[in-house]
């Protein structure tokens, strides 16, 4: 049985600064620690603090959020859930003792409102002065967003305009859960993790969606030969073939602004060069999209084989110039069929797997699905 986030907030009780060892603090931390031993399972309770509103989710949030610096090989101090005076208010310290570095973490769940920078560079420079740090030169400051808004730049814009950019780092929780999963499965040390973190410019998610692309695209070769049988023989039975294809967000769109005009307006999609599947993605095939850190939002029918003819309401369209038409679309923003572990456990992918581990590898990349897997992503099952 998987116990949800919010049954776990239930049992320990209301999450405050109360100190003591047997607070719900720390028994919901203690929890966390002795129970969730994959990222994958760090990701799951993470995208429920983040779907549900409510004081008690973002502190969760913080924690889990600084449970993943210790995936990542930080030894991890956790943070105060409100600041008060005489205290300072961060929300982690995490020290890479490899490296003799100290990161100080802000967790913000959205960037709709203002983020003064100043604040986060303060509590750096009060732990400089307490001790708790030698300097700046063996420290930065780390916003750590859960649901990035790309017409929002404000915090990136700030941190420029004060240049700040070689003291304070922005990343979304996606992006660090990435890295944790990168780390975790792949030849990536705590060091390289550092010099991730420590590179030129204020954002770091390019370099993490550049690493995940590659190794998704590794993991889904894999995945096609291991799936091989099963999906040729729903191709012989009915000539068709199911898709997976992830939609993230970016600087210009989200997610469903992009589904909605592409899909619900345009009637069509498109895939770039290396995509996956473009060579043999065809009429009737089925294709369901899943928007980052949401779930499967989308559906919809193939209409014609992609044609090499960029279309001005692709972005990036010199990227993605490969267009195809679709109908039958349908949308479900608003019931989402969220990747859940136990969903996964019933998906042909995983099977010989465990669907606790890390699974972004899943959704990193468009990928062909049994028809099983694809009626259970739409919520035909």
């Amino acid at each position: 049985m998987t116990i949800s986030l919010g049954q776990i907030i239930l049992l320990v009780g209301k999450l405050d600064d109360s100190p003591g060892e047997e607070t719900p603090r720390e028994r919901f931390r203690r929890f966390i620690k002795e129970n969730l031993r994959e990222t994958g399972q760090v990701r799951d309770y993470i995208q429920e603090a983040l779907r549900t509103t409510g004081d008690p989710y973002n502190k969760a949030l913080q924690d889990l959020v600084n449970y993943v610096g210790e995936f990542l090989g930080f030894e991890v101090t956790y943070g105060r859930y409100h600041g008060v005076p005489n205290q300072i208010g961060f929300d982690g310290h995490w020290f890479s003792s490899s490296t003799d570095f100290h990161i100080v973490v802000e967790v913000k769940t959205t960037e709709v409102y203002a983020i003064k920078t100043d604040i986060l560079a303060t509590y750096v420079e009060q732990l400089i002065s307490g001790g708790k740090i030698p300097s700046w030169d063996r420290a930065l400051g780390l916003y750590v967003i859960g649901r990035p808004d790309p017409e929002l730049k404000q915090l990136e814009t700030s941190i420029i305009g004060q240049r700040r950019t070689h003291q304070l780092r922005i990343t979304s929780i996606d992006s660090l859960l990435t890295l944790a999963e990168l780390m975790n499965e792949y030849d990536v040390s705590h060091d390289d993790v550092m010099s991730i973190l420590r590179p030129s410019g204020p954002k770091i998610d390019h370099v993490i969606e550049l690493m995940s692309r590659l190794v998704a695209q590794s993991k889904m070769e894999e995945a096609v030969v291991e799936d091989k049988d099963v999906a040729e023989v729903d191709a012989i039975r009915e000539d068709i073939t199911y898709w997976l294809s992830p939609v993230r967000s970016d600087e210009e769109d989200t997610a469903e602004e992009t589904i909605r005009t592409l899909l619900g307006k345009e009637k069509i999609y498109a895939f770039g060069e290396r995509t996956p599947g473009r060579k043999h993605i065809k009429p009737e095939d089925r294709i369901c999209f899943y928007e980052t850190g949401k779930g499967v939002v989308a559906q919809a029918t193939v209409a014609s084989r992609p044609k090499k003819k960029p279309h001005p309401q692709v972005r990036h369209h010199d990227q993605y110039p490969w267009t195809f038409e679709v109908k039958n679309v349908k949308l479900y923003f608003d019931s989402p069929i969220i990747i859940t572990v136990e969903l996964r456990s019933r998906l042909d992918r995983f099977k010989g797997r465990n669907p606790q581990k890390h699974w972004a590898w899943f959704v990193q990349a468009t990928s062909r699905v049994s028809k099983n897997d694809f009626e259970i992503l739409t919520g035909k099952e």
